[in-house]
């Protein structure tokens, strides 16, 4: 047996033995919010870096992690935070100035930053793995005797390794599990399940099967008018890709040769400058999916998050609204909680069905359903689109939200509900980018935000909660959660939000 694969084996059975303590761990703490525990947080966004380089200040989406720091509100939490760069005192401040119900110094005497002081274009992870006596500063952030557990954006084989070297297990699900969360995996489990899902085809690699699966799907449907190409592993619509039958001929005959001849020319690739060779390469690197482009006189794109704790147990964490942009609706931009409430109940019964389905198969943490509806005399009709076997843009503002509120979202109502009995509601961007706001800096952000009282008031439990401020002054990209107790309120917040910074930064 080689040194590598000796290796790879004691790594793969010291991560199934950590997993199988945190179930132990998880059934004697995780109620309990007296309990010691030790959390530590790597924001690693182990995903494709030629797409993700292709979304604008993705290096700064780290910090939409930060959300996590309110775990320090409970009072035995230790929290550990690595990053690639090292993060302004100034925003952490500013999130745990937010903090209900403790105090910023006592919180601050239980937080551990630590940073790898690289700013490469590589994933968080792997600078950590590169960095052994980092890895021992993380060691020695957490408390002799506390359980405690990591925390990552997405769970690769390079996580696996870094828990199995940290010893810690990995609030997440198992890699080796990863093809449900892509989209030839997530057709495949709507199948098994039995839940509509658009007409198409999976597990496609070669030009060639994207040309016969574009085929077979005008054959099947002839008034389709355009398709959607998806690299398995693409992620905020920036692998994918539509192709358009405009003067496709009628004949099948002819109609395959047409599609070959025609496939770069009328193949419009949503990531810019993502150039369509290289979307060919990435295809056959990652495998994808061909499906029918759903179009009608209403449609939607919810998505539904969901939870399976160590124990098994299944939550219904919350529900979105999508709001996609780009040319062709692909790119998610942002998103209103909750879903609307004429279907969001019924999207939440059709998660469930899904979520035991991967609870049965062994998966573990957050998790996002993305759906497409169309509203039809007869009612919505529910097209399962993907899963997401990571936090994905709906987890750090439903988070924050529940850190801020302490509500609690009821899915058999499809409402957030605070101690009260009031709701709350809440659009959140990634995508709030203007050139104009170029050159604003954390303090001058945090100087216009109180000035103007666009802060989160916790008396009122309203307002906004600024992130990704760091990419502020470098690419004028800001992200925010806009929460109000209406969702007329909310919106208004973040239009005043840009209204603001739109005068402040007038010429």
């Amino acid at each position: 047996m080689s040194l590598q694969l000796s290796a790879n084996l004691y790594i793969d059975n010291l991560f199934h033995s950590l997993q199988e303590q945190f179930i132990d761990q998880y059934a004697k703490i995780f109620n309990n919010d007296l309990e010691a525990r030790s959390v530590v947080v790597i924001p690693s966004l182990t995903l494709d870096h030629q797409i993700l380089s292709k979304i604008r200040g993705h290096f700064y989406y780290e910090e939409r992690i930060l959300c996590m720091l309110m775990l320090l509100r409970l009072p035995e939490t230790r929290l550990t935070l690595v990053t690639s760069i090292p993060i302004s005192p100034l925003i952490i401040d500013y999130y745990l100035h937010m903090m209900p119900g403790i105090t910023s110094h006592h919180a601050r005497n239980r937080l551990t930053l630590l940073s790898c002081y690289d700013a490469s274009n590589i994933p968080l992870t792997e600078k950590v793995l590169r960095r052994p006596r980092l890895i021992n500063r993380i060691r020695k952030s957490i408390n002799n005797g506390d359980p405690g557990h990591l925390m990552f954006f997405n769970v690769t084989e390079a996580e696996k390794e870094l828990a199995a070297r940290l010893n810690l297990p990995i609030y997440g699900c198992d890699p080796a599990l990863s093809y449900i969360g892509s989209k030839s995996g997530s057709r495949a489990i709507f199948k098994e399940c039995n839940i509509l899902t658009p007409a198409g085809f999976e597990n496609l690699i070669t030009e060639g099967d994207i040309v016969n699966a574009l085929y077979e799907l005008k054959k099947a449907k002839p008034k389709l008018q355009k398709a959607v190409i998806k690299m398995n592993d693409g992620f905020s619509g920036d692998g994918n890709a539509v192709f358009y039958y405009n003067n496709s001929p009628s004949d099948l005959s002819q109609l395959k040769g047409w599609i070959k001849l025609n496939l770069k020319k009328e193949t419009k690739i949503v990531a810019k400058k993502l150039k369509f060779d290289n979307f060919l390469e990435k295809m056959e690197e990652m495998g994808g999916i061909v499906e029918e482009f759903l179009i009608g006189e209403i449609t939607t794109s919810p998505s539904v998050q969901i939870r399976i704790n160590p124990l098994g147990e299944l939550c219904v964490i919350s529900t979105h609204d999508q709001v996609l942009g780009g040319e062709s609706g692909q790119v998610f931009i942002g998103a209103t909680f909750p879903a609307s409430v004429e279907y969001a109940v019924e999207l939440s019964e059709i998660s469930l069905k899904l979520a035991e389905k991967m609870r049965d198969k062994g998966v573990l943490g957050r998790f996002g359903i993305d759906f497409m509806s169309i509203k039809e005399p007869g009612g919505w009709h529910h097209y399962a689109i993907e899963i997401n076997l990571r936090k994905g843009g709906t987890t750090h503002p439903f988070l924050m939200l529940q850190f801020l509120t302490n509500g609690t979202y009821h899915s058999d109502k499809g409402e957030y509900h605070l101690n009260d009995g009031t709701t709350r509601f809440y659009f959140a961007t990634d995508n709030l980018q203007k050139e104009q706001y170029k050159g604003l800096t954390p303090p001058d952000l945090l100087d216009i935000v109180i000035y103007h009282g666009l802060h989160f008031d916790h008396s009122q439990e309203e307002g906004v909660m600024f992130h990704l401020i760091s990419s502020l002054s470098q690419f004028g990209k800001l992200g925010l959660v806009s929460i109000g107790k209406t969702p007329e309120r909310a919106m208004a917040y973040y239009h005043k939000v840009i209204s603001v910074l739109d005068k402040e930064t007038e010429c």
